[in-house]
């Protein structure tokens, strides 16, 4: 396979991490679940299973730190494996320099004894030279490995902290598919998360996320977890699950490797830090004073995804505004598809089927594309003609208050990239001048108990009288603790007189009207129009105050055009704005979001759109940390 070059080093140090199996009362079966490892101040997880072994070589008495590289002609320079493994540092956040301490150097072919110049670059350390039947495989990725005593190569893992307190699991992953919870962690008061090295992967066609990390919201099933969706009661009562969920599963289909399940607010209903969450504690929203409500109920991807850098994507549900409203205070790409794009109908715990939707979140307009063709598969098309007509809502006219700069020098330049015309648009106006002549006159109250109505005369039947029932069953006719926001809105549902289907009749006639008067389906651009809102400007919700008893979530407003309409809504970040922030007595800064709005089915068009805006510098990628603009320390945090 190749030659062998290693230099030895002193810089790991080894705690086991061991599983203890009683049969009965006489025997004891002890199982490795892999080590804990530190390398130079950083922890790595090592995986109990090998990926290949070196016969005739074997590390310290614990593990040496390896780094395998590929090489395809019949030379390899000093100057080329110093090149190569600056490349690793620069690109992997998994490797390190002290992985040189010793390389393999791997040739594909595996024919003949190839010996390669000696790697002079690492001092005047003494070389050692291995040959190609040394190696047992046809070889392994490029990479940081872990050399055991007895010639094992295994991976590396880095382990990270969950200082925000997003995750509620962290996972490690079988070569079977299935899940196991990761059974390592680090100094502090928060779980570990184990990231593979990036270097193992390589995206290609049928893997285009390839080596993508990926948290995923705790109300979808994932082979080998439990499922909590929010609530203690629930976590323990159910077995692992045995499948994964559709939406997640498509992820891991085209590469994507699960980290983590992330914190929801219970049964997915829409909770606010800290007052509303009793069962577990809401995960912090990294930016500004770092004191502000992470939104819900998809708060674990949300704040996970705005924190941390080393986290690529998460996977949320949107079914009232679930993922748009944490990705417009996290200041990230969040989107809320057309309904129906991937099916939650299994291994997904239901607010409202006729609702539901699956969402991403990223930092990364381009991955954001790519992750949502592997999500939506063929349900989703893609095109690049663009609507020239661009409806606003809630838009300054002048500049009067931070943010308002930002928002009118975007729409200046959407507007002049597309060659469109933005107008104002309001919404209740144009339902009065336009509605169907059956309907009622005023939209906000034509809507205002739909969505309420929706969330809890289906998810009483769905969620909790199975749930209540389980409960029941094995706890002596007890019933399961269930936080304040859940138990106002089941109350509600269980007496309200109005019905499932004249909620649904509503929306119809709500949908059927957005269809033809306000985002029309066009044959050359997908929506005759846009229509562009703002999502966030500087919102401030401070998680240290106290809160009104909860109550249901009546109402309508432009954030449910998209939930009615069955139409795509995404959440593009923009900047952000100043505030003075009574935590800390000084100038803060949150984000500014504005959110894209088209006819149904359109999904692929905005996503189109909002790369060609990437490109030509009029949106960037968001920042992990304190700020989506800048990055930064958060502030109690320094990485």
């Amino acid at each position: 396979m190749g030659a062998l070059y290693w230099v030895r080093t002193s810089l790991v140090t080894t705690f086991a991490a061991v599983s203890v199996l009683i049969r009965g009362s006489s025997t004891a079966s002890v199982c490795t679940t892999g080590f804990t490892v530190s390398l130079n101040d950083i922890y790595y997880y090592v995986p109990p299973i090998p990926v290949s072994t070196i016969p005739s070589r074997r590390g310290s008495n614990g593990f040496t730190p390896i780094t395998v590289v590929s090489v395809t002609g019949s030379s390899f320079s000093s100057s080329d494996l110093a090149a190569t493994v600056s490349n690793f540092t620069a690109t992997d956040d998994v490797y390190q320099e002290a992985f040189a301490s010793e390389i393999h150097v791997q040739h594909p072919s595996g024919n003949g004894h190839r010996r390669y110049n000696r790697p002079s670059w690492i001092g005047n350390a003494s070389v050692t030279h291995s040959w190609p039947s040394d190696w047992d495989s046809a070889g392994i990725p490029n990479g940081p490995y872990f050399l055991s005593a007895s010639g094992d190569v295994h991976e590396a893992y880095r382990l990270y902290s969950d200082v925000q307190g997003a995750f509620s699991e962290t996972v490690i992953a079988s070569r079977s598919g299935v899940f196991s919870v990761l059974p390592a962690n680090l100094p502090g008061q928060s779980l570990g998360v184990a990231v593979p090295s990036r270097l193992y992967y390589t995206p290609t066609a049928e893997k285009p996320l390839a080596g993508v990390r990926l948290g995923v919201k705790d109300i979808y099933d994932v082979a080998g977890l439990r499922t909590s969706c929010g609530n203690r009661a629930w976590y323990h009562l159910y077995p692992p699950a045995e499948h994964t969920a559709l939406a997640a599963q498509n992820l891991v289909d085209a590469g994507a490797i699960i980290v983590g399940k992330m914190k929801t607010s219970q049964f997915a209903n829409g909770e606010t830090a800290t007052a509303d969450w009793v069962d577990y504690h809401s995960p912090f929203n990294p930016r500004g004073d770092g004191y502000q409500d992470p939104s819900s109920s998809s708060s674990g991807p949300g704040a996970g995804e705005g924190a941390y850098p080393w986290l690529d994507i998460t996977l949320g549900s949107d079914t009232g505004g679930s993922v748009r409203n944490p990705s417009q205070v996290q200041g990230i790409y969040g989107n809320r598809p057309t309904h129906g794009l991937v099916s939650l109908a299994e291994y997904v715990m239901p607010l409202s089927p006729v609702l539901d939707t699956p969402g991403l979140l990223t930092r990364d307009p381009v991955l954001w594309s790519t992750a949502a063709k592997a999500l939506y598969g063929t349900n989703i098309t893609f095109s690049t003609s663009y609507p020239r007509s661009i409806k606003t809502v809630g838009f300054p006219t002048t500049p009067t208050k931070p943010g308002d700069d930002l928002l009118l020098g975007f729409l200046a330049a959407v507007t002049s990239f597309l060659s469109a015309e933005a107008k104002p648009f309001n919404l209740s106006t144009h339902w009065t001048a336009t509605k169907p002549a059956s309907a009622p006159q005023n939209l906000a109250e034509f809507l205002n108990i739909t969505y309420p109505i929706l969330i809890t005369k289906q998810q009483i039947p769905l969620v909790r009288d199975p749930f209540y029932r389980d409960y029941a069953a094995v706890h002596s006719g007890r019933l399961p603790f269930v936080d304040p926001v859940p138990l106002v809105r089941w109350g509600y549902g269980e007496n309200a007189t109005a019905t499932v289907e004249e909620a649904v009749a509503n929306k119809t006639v709500f949908m059927e009207w957005v269809a033809s008067e306000v985002l029309v389906a066009d044959s050359q651009t997908c929506s005759d129009s846009l229509l562009l809102y703002v999502g966030s400007q500087a919102t401030v919700r401070y998680r240290n105050r106290y809160l009104p008893a909860p109550s249901p979530p009546f109402g309508f407003g432009t954030s449910q055009v998209s939930i009615f309409a069955e139409v795509p809504d995404m959440v593009v970040p923009i900047g952000q704005a100043e505030y003075y922030s009574t935590i800390t007595s000084h100038a803060e800064y949150l984000p500014v979001t504005v959110d894209f709005v088209a006819a149904k089915g359109c999904d692929g068009m905005i996503f189109s759109l909002v790369e060609e805006l990437f490109t030509a510098g009029i949106v960037s990628i968001s920042e992990a940390g304190g700020s989506n603009v800048d990055g930064g320390d958060i502030l109690f945090r320094r990485w």
